[in-house]
C-alpha cells in the first residue's frame, strides 16, 4: 500500500459539475436499494468498515451510501470511547456484538482498528497489547469471511493540505464545529505518526481474506461516487424489484367523519403555504 496520495495529483483533478454528481448519485442509490433487497432476499451478512484520518470525509460517504436504504438492514455504528467496564474486556468484544445477522449490513463508522491507528498514536495502548491487535485481527477476520460474513474494508487518505482546510473550516462553519474534538486538534500535530502507524496497520492486516480498499479523498464528490461505486461491485446481486403494481379502488367510508383540527393539539404552523 501507498502512503497518502500526494496534493499534486488532486490539484490535477477537474471537480464534478453538481449536476453530473446528482446525477450519478441518484443512479446509484437506485443500485443501493437492489443490493439492499437481494441481501434481505439471500440473507446475506455484510460488514463493512471506514476508516480514515480525521476530516478525510468518511462521515460524509455513509450518509450518502445510506440516504436511501431501510435503517432495519443498513445499520451504522459508530461507538464513543470505551466505558471503564468495556476496557477490561477482550478487546474486540463490543464491537463484534454488532456484527450483521442475515439479512443485515452494518457499517462499522471506526471500528476496532482504532487500535491501530489512534490507540497506538496517542499512547493509549501498550506496546504488548498492541501486538497481540495484530496477531489477533488477521486470525479474526479470517475467521469471520469463514463464517460467511462479506467483509469489505475502506481506508480514507486525504492529503495534509486538504485535512488542514477542513480543520479550518469546522472553526466558523457552526453546522461542523461539534466536529473538532481533542483528538482532532492532537491528530494535527501528528501527522507523521499517523502516517507510520497507517502505513504499519496496512501491511500487517491487508490479508487476501479482507482486503483494504483506499479511497482517494481530497475531492470529496469524487471520494463518495467512487466508493459507492466500488462497493455496488463487491457484492453480486440481482435486480429483485418487484413487477408492475396496480392499485384497487380504495373503499370509500362515507359514515366516518374525520374531527375538526380545531379539537386536536396541532403543532404550530410558523411555516405555512403562501396564497398566490
Amino acid at each position: 500500500m501507498t502512503e497518502e496520495f500526494s496534493e499534486e495529483t488532486h490539484t490535477k483533478t477537474k471537480k464534478i459539475s453538481n449536476k453530473k454528481y446528482n446525477a450519478a448519485m441518484a443512479d446509484m442509490q437506485v443500485e443501493l436499494v437492489k443490493l439492499q433487497e437481494w441481501v434481505k432476499q439471500e440473507g446475506l451478512r455484510v460488514a463493512v468498515i471506514f476508516e480514515g484520518r480525521d476530516a478525510a470525509g468518511k462521515g460524509g460517504t455513509i450518509k450518502r451510501l445510506t440516504q436511501s436504504l431501510s435503517p432495519r438492514v443498513a445499520r451504522i455504528v459508530a461507538l464513543p470511547a470505551p466505558t471503564e467496564r468495556e476496557k477490561t474486556q477482550w478487546y474486540f468484544q463490543r464491537y463484534l456484538t454488532h456484527l450483521p445477522a442475515a439479512g443485515e449490513i452494518v457499517i462499522f463508522d471506526r471500528s476496532w482498528y482504532n487500535r491501530a491507528g489512534v490507540e497506538r498514536v496517542m499512547g493509549f495502548c501498550t506496546d504488548d497489547e498492541y501486538e497481540e491487535f495484530f496477531t489477533s485481527v488477521v486470525e479474526l477476520e479470517r475467521m469471520l469471511v469463514r463464517s460467511g460474513i462479506v467483509l469489505i474494508k475502506y481506508w480514507f487518505s486525504v492529503s495534509d493540505s486538504e485535512q488542514e482546510k477542513r480543520f479550518q473550516s469546522r472553526l466558523t462553519d457552526p453546522l461542523k464545529r461539534w466536529k473538532l474534538s481533542p483528538m482532532d486538534l492532537e491528530s494535527r500535530k501528528k501527522w507523521v505518526d499517523y502516517s507510520k502507524a497507517k502505513d504499519e496497520m496496512m501491511a500487517r492486516s491487508d490479508i487476501p481474506e479482507a482486503r483494504w480498499h483506499v479511497v482517494n479523498a481530497d475531492v470529496k464528490k469524487h471520494a463518495r461516487l467512487n466508493c459507492i461505486a466500488h462497493f455496488l461491485t463487491q457484492i453480486p446481486y440481482k435486480d429483485t424489484t418487484p413487477q408492475h403494481i396496480e392499485f384497487d379502488e380504495r373503499p370509500e367510508h362515507p359514515e366516518y367523519e374525520r374531527p375538526p383540527f380545531s379539537t386536536q393539539n396541532i403543532v404550530p404552523e410558523p411555516f405555512t403555504p403562501s396564497a398566490k
